[in-house]
């Protein structure tokens, strides 16, 4: 899927901890006639790009081509391709088609073994934070946006984060079996918690609170109506501090963190959130988890996987005793894009709200430590 004789740049994992570089690799180039070539406009670095970059996420083998949140304009498509064409602008889903029907009852709705920027465990795929991708079964995997939105904004990333986050904090609240006036507690404040907090909010949340430690993180928060609560607040733990305003807790709770969640002291704890979660969520309420739990092992790409554990300590007394409900798991963005689609071109949402730098990809390196160090909220990578 590479053209050996053409290159471009492109954000690679090594599998060095804490180091990602810009390189020349070979152009993709079409090979099935399902493929379109995506020259890329945007694509972002993500708190799944943070897990890879700690050395304890992602495939065996490095390196790869980072990135599974991206948009561009669509290049060339194989003969096959029915629904897009050359000049279509397009927003790259991390989950691709996988190109056919299981009929297995336990298959879930997302193949993991389809993803961008994760490596050949993930799909034979390069990731988005490159100059061009290859994507395959592009009819049923690639997202069409407008050119120009109702909205009159010059920026075209209002729709980049279809590809995930955006979806992902939406379905968060979903899992959770969210409903139109329930109170939410969203743990993390990250790009995926913030548009958690801001999808509770436009589906009609009565009240929402974010929990985080990063003082910036949780003033966005609060600028869109969230009640910011501090992980380290001088009241107690976050559990305590929202018990304070609602004695009775919250309906729904969602963990927008995963497996590299800290506790109070902000030491790591993997299973903090959750404690949490079931402490202040209220009688026969639900909790949606979205933040990433995964047990890679050491191996060449997942340097520090033995860092992370599959079992995770649950409080399941409490969690019975409540009657509470849980839902967990990777998101699909394809499912929900049509809808976050029309929400943005009619002007009732604006996700570009979290970006705080827009950066060529020569400077990849330096706004991955600027992210990690949580200098930024969220950084886009623009392509000529």
């Amino acid at each position: 899927m590479v053209n050996i004789n053409s290159t471009m740049r492109a954000v690679l994992w090594s599998g060095i901890p804490y180091n990602v570089t810009v390189r020349d690799v070979p152009r993709p180039v079409i090979q099935n006639p399902t493929d379109a070539l995506v020259r890329m406009t945007a694509a972002a670095i993500c708190g799944t790009d943070l897990h890879i970059y700690h050395g304890v996420y992602g495939s065996r083998s490095p390196p790869w081509v980072m990135g599974h949140e991206g948009m561009g304009i669509i290049e060339a498509v194989g003969e096959a391709v029915q629904s897009l064409k050359i000049g279509d602008h397009v927003v790259i889903p991390d989950s691709l088609d996988s190109g056919h029907l299981t009929m297995n009852l336990a298959e879930p709705e997302v193949v993991l073994g389809e993803s961008m920027g994760l490596g050949s465990d993930f799909g034979d795929f390069y990731g988005c934070q490159a100059e061009y991708a290859v994507i395959p079964f592009a009819d049923y995997s690639l997202i069409p946006v407008p050119t120009k939105n109702t909205t009159n904004s010059s920026s075209d990333i209002i729709y980049l984060f279809l590809s995930d986050i955006f979806a992902t904090g939406w379905t968060a609240l979903t899992y959770s079996g969210f409903e139109a006036g329930d109170t939410v507690a969203v743990f993390g404040a990250g790009p995926v918690g913030l548009l958690a907090a801001y999808s509770a909010i436009l589906r009609g949340a009565a009240r929402v609170y974010s929990v985080d430690s990063v003082p910036s993180r949780l003033k966005i928060a609060q600028s869109i109506g969230a009640i910011p609560i501090s992980l380290n607040g001088s009241s107690g733990g976050p559990a305590a501090q929202i018990l304070q305003h609602e004695p009775n807790g919250v309906t729904r709770s969602v963990d927008c963190v995963g497996y590299e969640a800290v506790n109070s002291n902000l030491e790591r704890q993997e299973n903090t959130i959750i404690l949490d979660m079931v402490n202040v969520t209220s009688q026969r309420g639900g909790l949606g988890i979205v933040g990433i739990f995964a047990a890679s092992g050491v191996t060449e790409g997942t340097p520090l996987g033995n860092t992370t554990s599959s079992l995770v300590p649950f409080p399941m007394a409490d969690f019975f005793t409540k009657g509470l409900t849980l839902r967990a798991g990777p998101v699909d963005p394809k499912i929900v894009a049509p809808y976050l689609e029309e929400l943005i071109s009619s002007g009732k949402a604006r996700p570009d709200f979290i970006v705080s730098s827009e950066i060529g990809i020569e400077d990849a390196p330096e706004y991955y430590a600027r992210f990690d160090q949580h200098l930024e909220t969220k950084v886009v990578i623009r392509f000529d």
